[in-house]
Order: C-alpha cells, then structure tokens, then sequence
C-alpha cells in the first residue's frame, strides 16, 4: 500500500492532487492517509513520528512523505530510502533520521530521474507521488544509490511536544519505554504526574501517559491539553526522576 504523511491538512486541493497520480499511476492499490496534518514545515518534530506509526504497516509499503519547507530551493535532494523493507520517500531534510536510526537494514537512493514537467512548489505532486506509485509496483527505475544526508546531532529522544492531535493532546519525542513511569513530567513551570489511562484520572485533571504508539503523550482527562495548560509544539519537556 501507499500511506501519506504530510503537513498539507485535510482541507484544500493538494492531498487530492497526490491521490490522483496514485489512481492514475498505482490504479488498485491502497491509499491510507496517515497524517495530513504533520507539523507544518517542521521536519524535525515530523522525524520523530514517523517511527512509531510506521512500524505496524507490513513490509512493501511505500510511504509518501512531504513536510518541505524548502521545497524549490534544491537544499535537500530527493530521496527514497529503504528501511527494514518498508520504503520512504520524500525530502532529504531530516524527515527520515529517526527511521533509518532505529532500522536494522537501510539502503539510501536519490531520485535521479524528473517527469516532463516538474512545479517548482509541488514536488509532493510531481515527483514524490510518481515515484511513491512506480515503487508499490516494484520498479525502482530512476533510482541511484547515494550517501544520506545525516543529523547525527538530533537526540535520540527530543524532549518536546511535536504534535497536537484532534483532541487537544501534546505527544512529545520521548518514547514511554525510557522513560520511569513514575517519573513527573515538567512542561514549563507545570508538574504532571503519570497515569496509565485517562480513566484513572478525574474529569478535567492533566496527566502524561504512554500512548497507543510508545510516545510520551499529555493529556487532560475530557478536556483539550493543548488549551488548557497553553502547550504548542516546540514546547520543552522534561522528566523528573520519583524521588
């Protein structure tokens, strides 16, 4: 299959620009949309992610991803890279360090081949989707092995919010299983404790837990996080040890 990631949303033409070439191009095969709303031109907290929502789709899938805030200016090239039989393709800006970190096999390849008429703003349409549907049909024509562009100072871990979903909640970098579960959270000046489920919690109390996908996520029980306690993404956070 094909699963989108990108900071597009869900609303305007693009993402359905990417969905036509799939149809035209890789006609049968799945679309999933996976993030239409990934931190916009932020593809650093975009990196960290993607490796915990990437890892349940099944080997041969072909992920498109476009968070390219420097789309046009030729700053990073165009990449697809192979990581533990899953492909990404996409900018070389960062957006795949954290996947090609945490896989056992990685092969970098740099698009080398161009469509007639290639858009200056709309690479995701152009030449990221094109070669999204030439891959899920096993034709890797066009690509030439190449060195990955590496950002070997990113953490393992970043200790910040990098994304507010739909219902106010703050997911961080930090992956749970690093992290002591008793351990507090500070965000800003804010102490949170940990619980393992919004059930545990009062109504309206703020909390940090594991979420479905290993990452450090904060919460309010029925209520939005990300208002309540003011968070927004870049946000610092950092655990504090249980006495």
């Amino acid at each position: 299959m094909i699963v989108l990631m990108t900071d597009f949303g869900a609303e305007g033409p693009y993402a359905g620009q990417l969905m036509r070439v799939f149809h035209e191009q890789a006609a049968g095969e799945p679309v999933v949309t996976l993030f239409a709303d990934a931190p916009v031109w932020n593809p650093m907290a975009s990196a960290y992610l993607l490796p915990p929502y990437a890892k349940g789709f099944p080997a041969g899938t072909v992920f498109t991803c476009v968070v390219d805030p420097g789309v046009g200016a030729h700053i990073h090239a165009p990449v697809a890279v192979r990581c533990d039989a899953r492909w990404f393709v996409g900018p070389d800006n960062g957006l795949f360090e954290l996947v090609r970190r945490r896989a056992r096999d990685v092969r970098n390849f740099r698009i080398a081949w161009r469509p007639p008429e290639l858009s200056a703003s709309f690479h995701g349409r152009d030449l990221y989707a094109p070669t999204a549907a030439r891959l899920v049909r096993g034709n890797q024509e066009g690509l030439e092995p190449a060195d990955a562009l590496r950002f070997e100072d990113w953490p393992d871990d970043l200790a910040e919010v990098i994304y507010i979903d739909h219902y106010g909640n703050a997911m961080t970098g930090l992956r749970a299983s690093h992290l002591d579960r008793r351990a507090d959270l500070l965000v800003g000046t804010l102490r949170l404790r940990p619980a393992h489920a919004f059930a545990a919690v009062a109504r309206g109390e703020a909390f940090w837990y594991g979420n479905s996908n290993g990452l450090v996520e904060i919460a309010v029980n029925q209520g939005r996080a990300a208002d309540l306690l003011r968070i927004a993404i870049g946000d610092a956070v950092r655990p504090v040890p249980p006495a």
